[in-house]
């Protein structure tokens, strides 16, 4: 199948994208390399140094020209930041194996300093396998800026998340920032991809098992993110993922109810879901949070099982609602 082509301007370059307004720098290759390090860099650089590690280049990243250190780092002064994914052992695996045959590790981890260890917000597996194989050293591109180990995730594409490693990706996040930079929620609009994936981050917390993909797109209709700092928004956080866990129960209750009448479906938490949720016949917007899962509740605990028919559930049809 032919790659579908972007369009381009009069000047024969692609079209922006919808949302993107980045204007890179003018910087050729030759004026990326930086013959003396700036104030922050060479602190940073001495640092690095007095950690047992070597400083390999200075150089500037080419979209906005911002200084980092390209440094080999001792492995046992690295470590994987707190709220990304866990580590596949599948993945460490597959690593070592590749590792092992080609003699060569080749793909640099992104840390930041913190104290005087390192962390890396994108290189848990490449860290990992080379801890496992004895490796010494660990080549990383070293950001000055703490906060950007945050924004890192956003261009970790490599390995899809399914929602429930997302969503606990996000919510690590949230508590590694309330305690430490704090910033507004809708300053991290970027980073926490949308606010349902806060609240059932909160929610898988709580309940591992939760099946959250049949809850994610009614949350995406009335969840937003609040326009206050995270350790002031982690309550309610925690509150909303509290109200979404008594809408589960109440679901697994009208499930359970369903079986004892004779139904037997994969589908049966979706029908559910899909039974009592009022959006669908809703013209205008949503009702508030609150109201919404109130009412959904109320209607899955009183929902009578000799009203419904084996056809009514066969019409469900859809992907059975997993536990993620």
């Amino acid at each position: 199948m032919a790659q579908k082509k972007r369009p381009v301007t009069k000047s024969g370059r692609p079209r922006a994208r919808k949302g993107v307004k980045l204007k890179p720098t003018e910087l050729t290759p030759q004026q990326l390399a930086l013959s003396e390090r700036p104030p922050e860099l060479d602190a940073l650089a001495h640092a690095v140094e007095a950690d047992g590690g070597a400083v390999l280049a200075a150089y500037r990243e080419p979209l906005g020209g911002h200084p980092l250190l390209f440094v080999a780092l001792p492995t046992d002064k690295v470590d994987r930041t707190p709220f990304q994914r866990d580590v596949s052992d599948a993945h460490v695996r597959k690593l070592t194996l590749a590792m092992d045959k080609t003699k060569r590790y080749l793909d640099p981890i992104v840390a930041v300093r913190e104290g005087d260890r390192y962390m890396t917000p994108n290189g848990g597996h490449r860290l990992t396998a080379l801890q496992e194989l004895g490796a010494k050293s660990v080549l990383a591109l070293l950001v000055p800026e703490r906060e950007v180990a945050y924004q890192i995730l956003a261009l970790n594409i490599e390995k899809a998340h399914n929602l429930r490693e997302k969503a606990l990706e996000v919510v690590r996040m949230y508590r590694d920032l309330a305690g430490s930079l704090d910033p507004k929620e809708s300053e991290m609009a970027l980073e926490f991809e949308e606010p349902a994936l806060v609240t059932l981050g909160f929610a898988y917390e709580a309940r591992p098992r939760l099946s959250g993909g049949a809850y994610a797109p009614i949350l995406r209709k009335v969840d937003a993110y609040e326009e206050r700092k995270l350790s002031a928004a982690l309550p309610e956080r925690e509150r909303r993922a509290q109200v979404v866990l008594a809408f589960d129960d109440a679901v697994s209750e009208a499930v359970a109810r369903l079986k004892e009448k004779g139904f037997d479906s994969p589908y049966l938490k979706a029908f559910v879901v899909a039974r009592v949720n009022p959006l669908r016949f809703m013209k205008g917007g949503a009702p508030p949070f609150d109201e919404l899962f109130a009412t959904m509740t109320k209607r899955a605990r009183g929902m009578d099982p000799g009203k419904i028919r084996s056809e009514d559930v066969a019409r469900s049809g859809g992907a059975a609602a997993e536990a993620e």
